[in-house]
């Protein structure tokens, strides 16, 4: 479609139209999508960032510095966009713009969050397993990273650590999806990486699989029991995160082209 002239108007305003379109474009098929396609593009997300945390124990253990693990947490972030698998909390910008310009359904959107989620904890989860039985130097490591997260408590503060985690993953997307230059977005992933990991954000598949990787070491004092309370506190910050801080706004800016009757339209492919 041909955003409208009045949409153009005022800096800016033809890029995001632009951005807008991509979005829908791309939401369309991924919130129509057979189930086995979803969840083996779950798994495969589960996986990829899997390799980002197995890279970020790594230089976690080597250097104990936060901030240059969570520069090595960004191989998790660049192979799923380079390998197009599904983040959970990808699921937040792109598919909810699909859903409010009409083209998909609510509950097509319930179904695709649930399935990503959990496929991605469970392919995490396997990959993390591999992980500590090949390398049993780490389990330290693991065991003490895990247990930040876990047992960090249920205050004001933590909730806000995964609102600004569900934000930054949120901002990323956005990113992505205001250029074509594959550069550009790899850079984007890097620097998202090293603000959602090297800064200690709560992000709930990122240390969902570090407490994982404690958890297979038996060396922790946290339960899966304690590990589900802290996830559903640090999914419910990421969506809080995701929907408020980054998406509301971004539909309000482009709600004029999402709202446009040619963002309905059967998928041509």
């Amino acid at each position: 479609m041909e955003p409208d002239d009045h949409i153009m108007r005022g800096p800016g305003e033809r890029r995001v139209a632009e951005a807008a379109e991509r979005i829908v474009t791309e939401g369309r098929p991924r919130l129509h999508r057979t189930w086995t396609s979803l969840v083996a593009t779950s798994l495969l997300g589960g996986i990829d960032v899997g390799v980002g945390v197995m890279a970020l124990l790594f230089v976690r253990h080597e250097t104990g510095s936060e901030l240059l693990a969570g520069l090595a947490f960004s191989v998790g972030l660049i192979a799923l966009l380079l390998g197009h698998s599904e983040l959970f909390t990808e699921g937040f910008l792109v598919p909810v713009a699909t859903v409010v310009a009409g083209a998909a359904g609510w509950l097509d959107l319930a179904r695709m969050w649930a399935t990503v989620l959990v496929m991605n904890l469970v392919g995490g989860w396997v990959f993390m397993w591999l992980v500590m039985q090949a390398y049993p130097d780490l389990h330290r490591t693991a065991a003490a990273a895990g247990a930040k997260f876990v047992e960090g408590g249920y205050t004001l503060g933590t909730f806000c650590l995964a609102v600004l985690g569900g934000g930054v993953i949120t901002l990323m997307t956005r990113m992505h999806h205001g250029t074509d230059s594959m550069t550009a977005k790899i850079t984007a992933s890097i620097a998202t990486a090293f603000v959602l990991a090297g800064f200690g954000l709560w992000h709930s598949v990122l240390d969902s699989l570090i407490a994982f990787a404690g958890l297979h070491t038996g060396m922790t004092s946290y339960g899966y029991l304690d590990w589900l309370r802290w996830l559903a506190w640090a999914v419910l910050g990421n969506i809080v995160g995701g929907l408020l801080l980054t998406t509301a706004l971004r539909l309000i800016r482009s709600a004029q082209v999402l709202s446009d009757g040619s963002a309905k339209a059967p998928d041509s492919r």
